[in-house]
C-alpha cells in the first residue's frame, strides 16, 4: 500500500508520520509533500523520507492508495476532489469536508458505522470536538442525551505551529505577533477562530455541528464556549450536560469506564500535562449538579492531547478501520505488514 502524507513538514503532519510509524500500520511505501520541495526530509522507520512540492500533477503521478491531508483548507479543496477522482482515498485533517452532506465524519471509537464501502473521502473532526464525542458517545448510549454545555481550555497547538512559536516567544518576552486575539502568555482569551464581537465564534460553531453530527444527533441542544489558553499540546473541556434517562454519578463512570478510548479517573484529577503525547481521552471529577432533583443533571472534567488523539492519531486510526474493513487488497497489507515488522 502507498501512503502519501500532504503537509509532512507540520506539526500534524509530522504526527501523523510519526503515528504510523508507531503503530506499525501496513505500509509498502510512505510519500512526504509540502508546499515546497525540502532538502532536509523526515525520516520513516529508520530511513530518510524525502519531501516532495505537493503539486496536482506530481500527486496523481505518484498514485498513492491512501492520502493524508494535513496542510491548509485551500489545499484541501483544490487537491482531494482529484485523487478521489483518481481512486485515492483521503483522509483530511482540514474542514473543507467535515459537514458535506453525504460524507461521513468518523472516530472510530463512536461512530465506525458511519464508514460505508463507497466512501472515498474521510474529513477528520475538530480537535475540540473529537474529544470532547468520545467522552459523550458511552453517555449517550447508555442513557441518551437531552443537552450538552462545553466551556474548553485549549492549547495554543490547535494554531499549529504558529501558535506553539507564539507562546514561546512571549515566554521570552517578545511581543506578541498577532497569532492569537490577544497576548497569550499569562493570560486566556475567549476566542478561538473568527469572532464577529456578537454571536458565536467559528470555533464554537465547529464544535457544535460536528458532534451533532458525529453523534447522530442532528437534535441536540448544545452551546459551547471555546477558550485559548498557554497550554502546549493538550485540550481541556468542562462538560455539563443532561441525560434523557435517569442516571447516578455511578452508572456513568462505569459507562466511562468500560468505553473504548477512555480512561477514568474515579478520584482526583488530570491535567494536560498528564495526557501530553498520549491517545486517549481522560475523564474527571464527574459529579452531578448540586440541586438536580431528577437524576439527569451531570458534569465531568475532559482532557486530551490535540495533536494526537484530536488529530493525527484519529486520521491513522481511520486507515486501520479501512484496513480492518478490506478496502485494501489483502496481498498488499499483508507485504507492507512483514515488511514493517522486519523494520
Amino acid at each position: 500500500m502507498k501512503v502519501a502524507v500532504i503537509g509532512a513538514t507540520g506539526v500534524v503532519g509530522g504526527m501523523i508520520v510519526r503515528v504510523l510509524e508507531e503503530r506499525n500500520v501496513a505500509i509498502d511505501t510512505l510519500l512526504a509533500y509540502a508546499s515546497r520541495e525540502r532538502a532536509e526530509g523526515l525520516s520513516f522507520r529508520g530511513a530518510d523520507l524525502a519531501v516532495h512540492a505537493a503539486t496536482r500533477e506530481r500527486l496523481l503521478a505518484d498514485r498513492p492508495d491512501v492520502a493524508f491531508f494535513a496542510s491548509s483548507d485551500d489545499a484541501s479543496a483544490e487537491l482531494a476532489g482529484a485523487l478521489v477522482d483518481a481512486g485515492t482515498i483521503v483522509i483530511d485533517n482540514s474542514a473543507t469536508f467535515r459537514m458535506a452532506e453525504g460524507v461521513p465524519l468518523v472516530v472510530p471509537e463512536v461512530n465506525p458505522h458511519a464508514m460505508h464501502v463507497d466512501d472515498r473521502i474521510f474529513p477528520v473532526a475538530n480537535c475540540t470536538a473529537i474529544v470532547l464525542t468520545v467522552a459523550l458517545a458511552p453517555i449517550e448510549r447508555a442513557f441518551g442525551l437531552r443537552s450538552v454545555r462545553v466551556a474548553t481550555y485549549q492549547a495554543v497547538s490547535g494554531a499549529g505551529r504558529a501558535g506553539l512559536d507564539a507562546l514561546v516567544r512571549e515566554e521570552r518576552g517578545e511581543s506578541p505577533d498577532g497569532t492569537f486575539a490577544a497576548p497569550i502568555f499569562r493570560n486566556v482569551v475567549p476566542q478561538v477562530g473568527g469572532y464577529d464581537g456578537d454571536g458565536d465564534t467559528g470555533e464554537e460553531k465547529k464544535v457544535v455541528a460536528e458532534t451533532r453530527k458525529m453523534l447522530g444527533r442532528p437534535d441536540l441542544v448544545m452551546a459551547a464556549t471555546t477558550v485559548r489558553v498557554p497550554v502546549m499540546r493538550a485540550h481541556s473541556e468542562a462538560v455539563f450536560f443532561e441525560t434523557e434517562l435517569p442516571s447516578s454519578v455511578e452508572a456513568i463512570r462505569e459507562a466511562l469506564r468500560s468505553a473504548p478510548g477512555v480512561v477514568l479517573h474515579d478520584r482526583g484529577i488530570v491535567t494536560p500535562r498528564d495526557v501530553e503525547d498520549t491517545d486517549l481521552v481522560h475523564v474527571a471529577r464527574v459529579r452531578s449538579e448540586a440541586d438536580d432533583r431528577t437524576d439527569t443533571h451531570f458534569q465531568m472534567w475532559v482532557v486530551g492531547d490535540q495533536l494526537r488523539k484530536g488529530a493525527a492519531t484519529n486520521a491513522v486510526q481511520i486507515l486501520e478501520l479501512l484496513i480492518a474493513r478490506g478496502r485494501f487488497p489483502a496481498d498488499s497489507v499483508t507485504l507492507s505488514l512483514s515488511k514493517g515488522e522486519r523494520s
